[in-house]
Formats: C-alpha cells, structure tokens, sequence
C-alpha cells in the first residue's frame, strides 16, 4: 500500500489516521523486518496488523561475493518457498542493485537461464521492493540505482511494476530518483507505449541482442511477434512523450551476432533515434552453447557504431565467478 491507501485502511480499522505515517515510516525508511520492531506503535495495533495483514520481509538463503569485483549475488526465499535473485553492484557513481521482477520467466530468450523453467508467478510489489530493503540492510550500504532487469520480463507484470516504482521513488520512503530506475524489456509493445504515457522519468532498457528480423527471432521468440520496425517506432514513441533516451540492450555472442556486419545492421537500425547502445557480452549458461565475443572483437564492434556516431559502452563484466546472470544461483539451488 501507499501512504494514502494505508491512512485509508487505518481509519476503516478504526485507528488514528498518523499510525499509517508511523508503519508507513517503520516499513520504507527505517526498513522493519516485522511489527516487533515497530516500537512507537501500540502492542495492540501490532497484533491486530499481525493478524490481518501480511509482511514481506524476503529471507536470505544464500549470499555469495566475487573476488574480483566486490558484487554480492542474494537469493531470497519468498513466503511461499519460492526464490528469486538479486545482485548488488558498486560503481564510482553509487551503489546499484538489479532486482527481479518475476519467479522465472516465459520469453524463452535462448541465452537467459531465468527462463529454462519458465515462468512460475509474478512478483508482489512488496516482494520486488523488499529485495532493494534486503540487500540495503545486508550491505549496509546506501543503494542509489535500481535496475529491474533481474529474473523474468518486467512488462509482464505490469501493474505491479507500477506499484513498486511509485514505492520506491516516494519521498515519504527511500525517495530513490526515478531517473536513476531502469525498467528492461524483450520487447513488449503495448505495454512499452502505455509506460510512455505514465510519463515517468525512468530509463526504459530494451533487449535486441540482433539487429534482424530473423536472428533475432533465432535468439528471442517474442520476436515473432513484434518486428524490429514496430519496435523501433515504439522506443521513438518513449523518448517522444518522456525525453528519456532509451537504452538498446545488446549482447554478444561469440559467432552470432558480434560480425562487422552486424554492427553494421545495427548502426542503421538505430539511426535516427535519441539512443544508447550497451553492448554486453554474453554470460555463458551451461545449459546453453552460447560464449561470449572476444574482447578484441567487441572493441572492433562498438568501433564501428562509434564511427556512425552512436553513442555506445561495452558494459563492465562484474559477478561472472559468482554466477552473476539471471536465473543461474535460483537454478543451481533447485537442482540442489
């Protein structure tokens, strides 16, 4: 609930309307892991939430750090037993925790370990948010980015992808800036231009990883139902109604789709837009016979778009010895 749903639903329990400001302050800024810890709220009123209402507070069940990097991978248990992943990442810029979005995932991008068992449930608001409070308590480090591009397609859950951004950048919680949140996607159109006229002020991230019809529709089956013109008339439609530049997401995969002439499909594809181009190299899976491209060959890659004036970065590899891409610590733990 928001604050104003939860004054709402105070006064219909016949409480005092500022008790929801006082749960409202134990939940989002002093991050309370249950009503016991609430300790100016009334023993009574803790026992009438304990009995009504649910608290989601995710359990840590493993928690693992790269020797190389600092990043910190967390799997966390859900209340129904289910777990999802999260990954926590230092930059000079602040620190950044990408979230999940959904218990598996059901766009069978033939890269992505998320999506090997499909999609089991999507994710509360309460259960995406708690992850950003979990590791804030665990690091007990100040998180200053969120990147909602963890397990499962965010725009498959909509409404509650909604909710947790309106969370998580109210200035009555974390107050975390919208232009510091970015939502990913494989490319669902009518959810991408109805974000575009909630004109919010975060980053839309959209996954090409191919700069054709056909391979991409080889990597990623939602392709086949949405082409690349459609997608690139729905990114011009974002920055139209936000003037937030959108990111194409590409990764690359050794002999697949790393060629000069890629690039160069990818140069044209993108021309026009107000745009940025994250070239990521692949994290191989081993359920999967995917590697990713040489360091020489990606250089040559992001040379090539650089000389068509896109504005592009090779994404800092961090969390590989940790199995830093989604859905690989949920999967290994299963089978565990």
């Amino acid at each position: 609930m928001d604050l104003e749903e939860l004054k709402r639903e105070m006064q219909e329990a016949g409480e005092k309307a500022f008790r929801a400001k006082q749960l409202y302050e134990w939940m989002h800024q002093k991050l309370a892991r249950d009503f016991d810890e609430m300790s100016n709220i009334p023993k009574a009123l803790r026992e009438k939430c304990r009995e009504n209402y649910s608290f989601t507070a995710l359990e840590p069940v493993r928690i693992q750090e790269s020797a190389t990097d600092g990043t910190k991978k967390f799997l966390f248990r859900l209340a129904d037993g289910n777990m999802v992943e999260s990954v926590w990442m230092k930059y000079k810029h602040g620190n950044s925790v990408c979230i999940s979005s959904q218990v598996g995932c059901r766009m069978g991008c033939r890269f992505c370990a998320s999506t090997l068992d499909g999609l089991v449930r999507p994710l509360l608001p309460s259960e995406m948010l708690d992850q950003v409070y979990a590791v804030t308590l665990l690091t007990k480090e100040r998180v200053s980015h969120v990147v909602v591009m963890g397990m499962g397609e965010p725009l498959d859950n909509y409404n509650h992808l909604l909710q947790f951004i309106r969370l998580l950048t109210d200035e009555n919680g974390l107050h975390i800036s919208q232009r510091n949140v970015t939502v990913s996607t494989c490319g669902l159109i009518p959810q991408m231009r109805r974000l575009a006229e909630e004109e919010l002020q975060i980053t839309l991230a959209l996954s090409l990883h191919a700069a054709n019809d056909k391979k991409r529709r080889e990597l990623m089956p939602i392709a086949k139902k949405y082409r690349l013109d459609e997608l690139m008339d729905a990114s011009a439609y974002y920055f139209e109604r936000t003037g937030r530049r959108i990111t194409f997401e590409y990764s690359l995969i050794g002999g697949v789709n790393d060629s000069q002439t890629d690039a160069g499909e990818l140069a044209e594809l993108v021309r026009g837009l107000n745009c940025h181009i994250n070239l990521i190299p692949v994290n191989p899976v081993k359920e999967r016979d995917f590697a990713p491209t040489s360091p020489q060959k990606a250089a040559a890659f992001k040379n090539k778009l650089e000389k068509n004036g896109i504005n592009v970065t090779i994404r800092r590899e961090m969390g590989r010895d940790i199995d830093g891409a989604c859905g690989q610590l949920r999967r290994r733990e299963l089978h565990r």
